[in-house]
């Protein structure tokens, strides 16, 4: 079989036909985690013998080409500081409590957004897409040498409601949704637009193999709003910024959603999304195999690998691995770990996944 390159490979997965190999990916690491690798003999972090190219790098960021996040006029201030946290407001308003003891997520005192048509109003004028500060003066020539590279390429394609849950908080995006659902739907439908707006530039100059929608609307017990409002709200939105990243050349469209999201999988694929990540086996015990039966070949995933499996040695990576070959088999399915690599994981349990991993699927 001729030798692919790394958008090929990702593309013919997905569609169905034999790659030459399946791509050694994960979905980074806990900044312990690099420590700790790094005290053990890796010297570079990004270069991890038998990895293939970093799909998430630069994702976060839009490569560097444009600057999507709102762009907030408070100054960043520090309000309080000890040796276990320090406490801060953003640029957007917000004010969390972080801690200064390892990764953990912070604690938000102060929403950017409160839940009010006012509020709102005020909040979207961080949200001009036409702000000369979005994009560098070099930022065709950074598209330049991004759409030379032999990498896959994701475009952080937005998010309709993750977003908007860390601004507002999820108690008052999920009354916001009950209480005033026309303004729910109006903030919805300027976020979609938005996106639009912010990316068509980028997308005459570079050629992406996915767009990434950030949402993680799912917890341990399920979604964090019915699939009710997702159809009556999101649904019709997620297919205009859908159509369009679709008729500006991105062939497949990727939702990341942590917890159980099996109600919403249905749904998702109806919007026309067409990809699912990262089937967070960790938390709630998710099959691909299982969910491939239950939601049929139009069902396709980036995940499942279960990254607590990996320090428990070579043969316990073995049976977890050789239980995916099924739904890699049958394609459609990319199996990367679901989730950061924890710091219980050293450096040579890691190399050992990625020699398993490689006997089981290549």
């Amino acid at each position: 079989m001729k030798k692919m390159n790394q958008s090929e490979r990702f593309q013919a997965i997905f569609r169905r036909e034999k790659p030459d190999r399946i791509p050694v990916f994960y979905f980074g690491y806990w900044t312990e985690t690099a420590e700790r690798w790094k005290s053990e003999g890796l010297e570079n972090i990004n270069d991890i013998p038998g990895m293939d190219p970093d799909w998430e790098a630069g994702l976060w960021n839009c490569h560097g080409l444009v600057n999507i996040n709102p762009l907030g006029s408070f100054p960043h201030t520090v309000l309080e500081e000890t040796d276990d946290y320090v406490v801060v407001q953003n640029s957007l308003g917000e004010i969390s409590k972080n801690s200064k003891r390892g990764s953990s997520i912070a604690h938000t005192i102060k929403h950017s957004l409160e839940p009010s048509k006012e509020s709102w109003e005020r909040f979207k004028e961080f949200l001009d897409a036409s702000d000369p500060r979005r994009q560098s003066a070099d930022w065709e020539r950074k598209a330049e040498i991004l759409a030379a590279k032999d990498r896959v390429l994701p475009l952080m394609g937005g998010s309709l409601y993750s977003w908007l849950r860390n601004w507002l908080g999820v108690e008052n995006i999920s009354y916001l949704m009950y209480d005033d659902p026309e303004l729910f739907e109006e903030i919805v439908a300027y976020m979609t637009d938005y996106f639009i707006d912010v990316h068509r530039p980028v997308l005459e100059k570079v050629k992406f193999d996915f767009a990434y929608f950030f949402e993680d609307c799912c917890c341990k017990t399920g979604p964090l709003f019915s699939p009710a409002i997702y159809k009556s709200i999101f649904d019709p939105y997620y297919r205009k910024l859908i159509g369009f990243y679709k008729q500006n050349g991105i062939p497949l469209i990727l939702m990341d959603s942590d917890g159980d999201t099996d109600k919403l999988i249905r749904p998702w694929i109806d919007s026309g999304f067409d990809i699912m990540f990262p089937v967070e086996v960790g938390t709630w015990g998710a099959n691909p195999v299982e969910l491939r039966k239950k939601f049929g070949s139009q069902l396709n995933m980036f995940g499942g690998v279960d990254k607590n499996i990996i320090p428990l040695g070579e043969d316990a990576v073995r049976r977890h691995l050789l239980a995916l070959k099924p739904a890699v088999d049958e394609g459609g399915y990319l199996p990367i770990p679901d989730h950061r690599i924890p710091p219980e994981c050293s450096y040579g349990d890691f190399l050992a996944y990625i020699k398993v991993f490689n006997e089981v699927f290549n």
